[in-house]
Protein backbone atom coordinates (compact mmCIF):
# COMPACT_ATOMS: atom_id res chain seq x y z
CA UNK A 1 0.00 0.00 0.00
CA UNK A 2 1.32 3.44 -0.96
CA UNK A 3 1.76 5.92 1.87
CA UNK A 4 -0.31 9.07 1.42
CA UNK A 5 1.82 12.24 1.42
CA UNK A 6 0.85 15.00 3.86
CA UNK A 7 -0.78 18.21 2.74
CA UNK A 8 1.58 21.16 2.41
CA UNK A 9 -0.16 24.47 3.05
CA UNK A 10 1.40 26.93 0.63
CA UNK A 11 0.88 30.46 1.93
CA UNK A 12 0.64 32.79 -1.05
CA UNK A 13 0.87 36.57 -1.22
CA UNK A 14 0.57 38.87 -4.22
CA UNK A 15 1.33 42.53 -4.79
CA UNK A 16 -0.49 44.09 -7.74
CA UNK A 17 -0.97 47.48 -9.36
CA UNK A 18 -4.76 47.33 -9.62
CA UNK A 19 -7.90 45.53 -8.45
CA UNK A 20 -8.13 42.69 -11.00
CA UNK A 21 -5.79 40.67 -13.22
CA UNK A 22 -5.76 41.32 -16.94
CA UNK A 23 -6.26 45.04 -17.15
CA UNK A 24 -3.82 45.33 -14.23
CA UNK A 25 -0.66 43.46 -13.34
CA UNK A 26 0.60 41.18 -10.61
CA UNK A 27 3.96 42.70 -9.70
CA UNK A 28 5.30 40.15 -7.22
CA UNK A 29 4.43 36.69 -5.94
CA UNK A 30 5.62 35.09 -2.74
CA UNK A 31 4.98 31.57 -1.45
CA UNK A 32 6.01 29.85 1.78
CA UNK A 33 5.09 26.43 3.14
CA UNK A 34 3.52 26.46 6.60
CA UNK A 35 5.67 24.55 9.06
CA UNK A 36 8.57 24.43 6.60
CA UNK A 37 10.24 27.88 6.69
CA UNK A 38 13.03 26.69 4.40
CA UNK A 39 10.54 26.17 1.55
CA UNK A 40 9.94 29.57 -0.01
CA UNK A 41 9.58 31.14 -3.44
CA UNK A 42 9.63 34.78 -4.55
CA UNK A 43 9.54 36.48 -7.91
CA UNK A 44 8.78 39.85 -9.32
CA UNK A 45 6.99 40.13 -12.64
CA UNK A 46 7.13 42.49 -15.59
CA UNK A 47 3.78 44.35 -15.84
CA UNK A 48 1.47 43.00 -18.55
CA UNK A 49 -0.38 46.25 -19.31
CA UNK A 50 0.12 49.99 -19.26
CA UNK A 51 -2.78 50.50 -16.84
CA UNK A 52 -2.23 50.85 -13.11
CA UNK A 53 -3.81 52.47 -10.08
CA UNK A 54 -1.24 54.73 -8.40
CA UNK A 55 -2.61 54.02 -4.90
CA UNK A 56 -2.41 50.25 -5.49
CA UNK A 57 1.13 50.54 -6.81
CA UNK A 58 2.13 52.61 -3.78
CA UNK A 59 1.13 49.82 -1.37
CA UNK A 60 3.99 47.56 -2.47
CA UNK A 61 6.54 50.29 -3.02
CA UNK A 62 7.72 48.46 -6.14
CA UNK A 63 9.19 50.55 -8.96
CA UNK A 64 7.07 49.82 -12.02
CA UNK A 65 9.68 51.25 -14.42
CA UNK A 66 12.36 48.99 -12.94
CA UNK A 67 10.03 45.98 -13.28
CA UNK A 68 9.40 46.84 -16.93
CA UNK A 69 13.17 46.85 -17.54
CA UNK A 70 14.42 44.06 -15.26
CA UNK A 71 11.70 41.66 -14.07
CA UNK A 72 11.02 38.34 -15.76
CA UNK A 73 8.02 38.17 -18.07
CA UNK A 74 4.80 36.82 -16.61
CA UNK A 75 5.33 33.58 -18.54
CA UNK A 76 8.87 33.15 -17.18
CA UNK A 77 7.86 34.00 -13.60
CA UNK A 78 4.78 31.78 -13.57
CA UNK A 79 6.66 28.89 -15.18
CA UNK A 80 9.25 29.14 -12.38
CA UNK A 81 6.46 29.35 -9.77
CA UNK A 82 4.73 26.27 -11.20
CA UNK A 83 8.02 24.37 -11.24
CA UNK A 84 8.54 25.27 -7.55
CA UNK A 85 5.01 24.17 -6.55
CA UNK A 86 5.35 20.96 -8.57
CA UNK A 87 8.70 20.29 -6.84
CA UNK A 88 6.89 20.24 -3.50
CA UNK A 89 5.03 17.10 -4.62
CA UNK A 90 8.03 14.96 -3.65
CA UNK A 91 7.32 15.77 0.03
CA UNK A 92 3.59 16.49 0.08
CA UNK A 93 0.44 17.67 -1.65
CA UNK A 94 0.43 21.47 -2.17
CA UNK A 95 -2.71 23.25 -0.95
CA UNK A 96 -3.21 26.95 -1.72
CA UNK A 97 -3.53 29.23 1.34
CA UNK A 98 -4.08 32.99 1.32
CA UNK A 99 -5.49 35.88 3.31
CA UNK A 100 -7.75 36.74 1.63
CA UNK A 101 -7.92 33.81 -0.75
CA UNK A 102 -10.25 35.71 -3.09
CA UNK A 103 -7.73 38.48 -3.79
CA UNK A 104 -4.51 36.50 -4.02
CA UNK A 105 -6.23 33.48 -5.56
CA UNK A 106 -7.82 35.57 -8.28
CA UNK A 107 -4.43 36.85 -9.46
CA UNK A 108 -2.53 33.57 -9.00
CA UNK A 109 -5.13 31.39 -10.73
CA UNK A 110 -5.57 33.84 -13.62
CA UNK A 111 -1.81 34.19 -14.12
CA UNK A 112 -1.14 30.46 -13.97
CA UNK A 113 -4.00 29.73 -16.39
CA UNK A 114 -3.11 32.56 -18.76
CA UNK A 115 0.66 32.14 -18.86
CA UNK A 116 1.27 28.44 -18.06
CA UNK A 117 -1.99 26.84 -19.22
CA UNK A 118 -3.17 25.59 -15.83
CA UNK A 119 -2.67 26.08 -12.13
CA UNK A 120 -0.56 23.65 -10.09
CA UNK A 121 -3.17 24.18 -7.36
CA UNK A 122 -5.89 22.54 -9.46
CA UNK A 123 -8.52 23.39 -12.05
CA UNK A 124 -10.44 25.76 -9.79
CA UNK A 125 -7.43 27.29 -8.04
CA UNK A 126 -9.32 26.94 -4.79
CA UNK A 127 -7.75 26.66 -1.40
CA UNK A 128 -7.88 27.82 2.19
CA UNK A 129 -8.82 31.33 3.23
CA UNK A 130 -7.25 32.25 6.60
CA UNK A 131 -10.18 34.41 7.69
CA UNK A 132 -12.76 31.72 6.95
CA UNK A 133 -10.60 29.12 8.68
CA UNK A 134 -10.36 31.38 11.76
CA UNK A 135 -14.12 31.88 11.80
CA UNK A 136 -14.63 28.13 11.69
CA UNK A 137 -12.14 27.57 14.51
CA UNK A 138 -13.52 30.30 16.78
CA UNK A 139 -17.17 30.68 15.83
CA UNK A 140 -16.38 34.38 15.39
CA UNK A 141 -17.72 36.81 12.85
CA UNK A 142 -16.14 38.08 9.64
CA UNK A 143 -15.51 41.48 11.22
CA UNK A 144 -13.25 39.86 13.83
CA UNK A 145 -11.24 37.75 11.40
CA UNK A 146 -8.71 40.22 9.99
CA UNK A 147 -5.18 38.84 9.96
CA UNK A 148 -4.06 41.63 12.30
CA UNK A 149 -6.77 40.60 14.77
CA UNK A 150 -5.80 36.94 14.52
CA UNK A 151 -2.14 37.83 15.15
CA UNK A 152 -3.09 39.90 18.18
CA UNK A 153 -5.35 37.14 19.57
CA UNK A 154 -2.52 34.62 19.23
CA UNK A 155 0.17 36.92 20.61
CA UNK A 156 2.03 37.12 17.30
CA UNK A 157 2.69 40.85 17.58
CA UNK A 158 6.33 40.46 16.43
CA UNK A 159 5.33 39.37 12.90
CA UNK A 160 5.35 42.44 10.64
CA UNK A 161 3.21 42.81 7.53
CA UNK A 162 5.52 44.60 5.07
CA UNK A 163 3.70 44.37 1.70
CA UNK A 164 6.69 42.47 0.31
CA UNK A 165 5.08 39.35 -1.18
CA UNK A 166 7.84 36.99 -0.01
CA UNK A 167 7.89 38.32 3.54
CA UNK A 168 4.10 38.43 3.79
CA UNK A 169 3.80 34.84 2.53
CA UNK A 170 6.22 33.75 5.28
CA UNK A 171 4.19 35.76 7.82
CA UNK A 172 0.96 34.07 6.67
CA UNK A 173 2.57 30.62 6.95
CA UNK A 174 3.54 31.38 10.56
CA UNK A 175 0.07 32.70 11.41
CA UNK A 176 -1.57 29.62 9.90
CA UNK A 177 0.79 27.35 11.86
CA UNK A 178 -0.25 29.16 15.06
CA UNK A 179 -3.96 28.95 14.23
CA UNK A 180 -3.71 25.22 13.50
CA UNK A 181 -1.44 24.39 16.41
CA UNK A 182 -2.65 26.79 19.04
CA UNK A 183 -5.58 26.46 21.36
CA UNK A 184 -8.29 28.73 20.07
CA UNK A 185 -11.31 29.44 22.25
CA UNK A 186 -14.81 30.00 20.94
CA UNK A 187 -14.37 33.68 21.80
CA UNK A 188 -11.40 33.86 19.43
CA UNK A 189 -8.62 34.01 22.01
CA UNK A 190 -5.59 31.86 22.32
Amino acid sequence: MTEKLPELYVAVDVEADGPIPGPYSMLSLGMAVAGRPELTFYTELRPISDEFVPAALAVSGLDRDRLLREAPTAEEAMTAAKRWVDGLRSVGRPVFLAAPAVWDGMFVHWYFTRFVGHSPFGATGSGIDLRSYWMGRTGGEWSTSHQSTIKRELGLTDLPHTHHAGEDAAELAQVFDAVRGGRVSSAGGA
